[in-house]
C-alpha cells in the first residue's frame, strides 16, 4: 500500500453558506414530509383546534390548547424544510467523474478506511439532513467527513476527536447509489387517525405509469 500525505481538516472550514448539498433521494425525502404536513396533517390539525374551540373557555381546553401548540410546531417545521429545499443543491454519486475527482472523496463518495487497530468501516458522505447512522451515512461537515474529505485510497488522515487525534487509513473510495430511507408518515399523525387520503410522491406516481 502507498503512503499517501496526511491530512488535518481545519477548524475554520465552514458549511458553504446558502447551499444545502444533498442527494436527490434526500432532496425527495424533504418534499415529501413537506407536502404531508402541509397537505396533510396541518389541514387535520386545523380541523381539532375549530372543534376544541367551539367547545367553550379555551384557557382550560387542553385539546384546543395542544393543537394550537401543535400547529406552532408544524409551521416551524414547514418552515425549515421550506428553507432546505429552496437551498438545495443536488449531487449524484452515480454521475460520472473523471481525474481526480473520481479517485477522491468528496460529496457523494462512499469510502472503505481502517483505524490504527485495523478494524474497517465503510461510510457514505452525504448531506446534514441524510445523516443516517443506521446505514453509516455521515454528513460531509462532520468530524469524520471532514478528515476523509478529499482524500484517496492509500492515504492517511487524521480525525480529531475531544479525546484525541485518530489515525485513519482510507483503503477505497468508489461513487454509487446511496439508498436513502423515505419518508413515512408517524405512527399517531392527526392526518392517519382521521383517515386523509395519501398523496403520492412523485416516483411513487412515476411507478404506477410504469
Amino acid at each position: 500500500m502507498r503512503k499517501g500525505f496526511t491530512r488535518k481538516p481545519q477548524a475554520d472550514e465552514p458549511a458553504t453558506p446558502g447551499k444545502n448539498y444533498i442527494t436527490r433521494s434526500g432532496l425527495q425525502r424533504l418534499k415529501d414530509e413537506h407536502r404531508f404536513l402541509l397537505t396533510r396533517e396541518r389541514p387535520a390539525v386545523t380541523e381539532v383546534v375549530a372543534w376544541a374551540a367551539s367547545n367553550g373557555d379555551r384557557s382550560e381546553n387542553a385539546d384546543y390548547q395542544y393543537g394550537k401548540r401543535r400547529l406552532r410546531q408544524i409551521d416551524g417545521r414547514i418552515r425549515f424544510l421550506t428553507k432546505r429545499i429552496e437551498a438545495a443543491e443536488v449531487v449524484d454519486p452515480e454521475a460520472p467523474r473523471a481525474g481526480q475527482a473520481a479517485r477522491r472523496a468528496f460529496f457523494g463518495a462512499t469510502v472503505r478506511y481502517a483505524n490504527a487497530a485495523g478494524a474497517e468501516r465503510v461510510v457514505s458522505i452525504v448531506g446534514t439532513d441524510e445523516i443516517d447512522l443506521n446505514r453509516n451515512h455521515i454528513s460531509w461537515v462532520s468530524p469524520l467527513g471532514r478528515a476523509l474529505m478529499k482524500s484517496a485510497a492509500g492515504d492517511s488522515v487524521v480525525l480529531q476527536l475531544p479525546g484525541g487525534a485518530e489515525y485513519l487509513t482510507v483503503l477505497d473510495v468508489r461513487y454509487e447509489r446511496i439508498p436513502v430511507e423515505p419518508f413515512r408518515e408517524p405512527t399517531g399523525s392527526e392526518a392517519s387517525a382521521k383517515g386523509l387520503p395519501r398523496r403520492r410522491s412523485p416516483d411513487e406516481e412515476e411507478t404506477k405509469r410504469g
